[in-house]
C-alpha cells in the first residue's frame, strides 16, 4: 500500500511539475483551463482520501455488501426450500384428496349393494308371504270344500232318508238307514 501511495504521490509530482512552468506562461483561463497547483492538490486530496477510505471504510462496505449477497442467496435457497415443501405438501394434499375421493366412491358403491341386497331379501319375503297366503287360502278352500261336501252329503242323506220314507211310507230306523245311505254316496264317489 505504501508503494502504491509513493508511486502515486511521484506520478502526481511529474506531472504537476511541467504544469506549474506552464502556469507562468499560460493565460487566466476558464473553468476547463488546466491549473497545474489546482491538479496537483486535487490529487494529493484524492489520494489521502483513497487512503483513508482503503483503510477505514472499504473493509466494512465490502463486508456488507458481501453480508447482503449471502443473505439473498440464503433468502433464495429458503425460498427454494420453501417451495420445495409446499409441492411436497401440496402433492400429499393431492395424494389425501384422490384416497378421500376412492374412500367415498367404495361407500356409495357399498350403500348401492347393501340397498340392492336389502330391496332383493324385501322382494324374497313379500313373495315367501305372498306363497304361504296363497298356500293358507288353499287350505282353507279346501277346508271349506270337504266342509261343504260333507255338509253336501249329509244333506243329501236326509233327502234321501225323507224322500225313501215318504216312498216306503214308513219310517225306518234312521241310525241304519243313514248308514246304508252313506255306504252309498261312498262307493259312488269312489267310483
Amino acid at each position: 500500500m505504501r508503494s502504491f501511495l509513493t508511486r502515486a504521490l511521484m506520478l502526481v509530482a511529474v506531472t504537476a511539475t511541467p504544469a506549474l512552468a506552464n502556469e507562468a506562461e499560460a493565460p487566466k483561463g476558464g473553468l476547463l483551463s488546466p491549473v497545474g497547483g489546482l491538479m496537483f492538490w486535487t490529487l494529493v486530496v484524492f489520494a489521502i482520501l483513497f487512503f483513508v477510505l482503503s483503510k477505514f471504510a472499504f473493509k466494512p462496505i465490502l463486508a456488507a455488501v458481501e453480508g447482503r449477497e449471502q443473505d439473498l442467496r440464503d433468502a433464495m435457497d429458503q425460498a427454494k426450500a420453501d417451495r420445495d415443501a409446499a409441492a411436497a405438501l401440496m402433492a400429499e394434499q393431492q395424494k389425501q384428496l384422490d384416497a378421500a375421493r376412492a374412500d367415498a366412491q367404495k361407500i356409495i358403491a357399498d350403500g348401492r349393494s347393501t340397498a340392492e341386497k336389502m330391496r332383493a331379501d324385501l322382494l324374497e319375503q313379500t313373495r315367501a308371504q305372498q306363497a304361504d297366503m296363497l298356500e293358507r287360502a288353499k287350505r282353507d278352500i279346501e277346508s271349506e270344500k270337504q266342509s261343504a261336501i260333507a255338509d253336501l252329503r249329509r244333506e243329501a242323506v236326509d233327502l234321501a232318508i225323507a224322500g225313501a220314507s215318504k216312498v216306503i211310507e214308513k219310517n225306518l230306523d234312521d241310525a241304519s238307514n243313514r248308514t246304508l245311505v252313506e255306504n252309498y254316496l261312498a262307493s259312488i264317489g269312489t267310483k
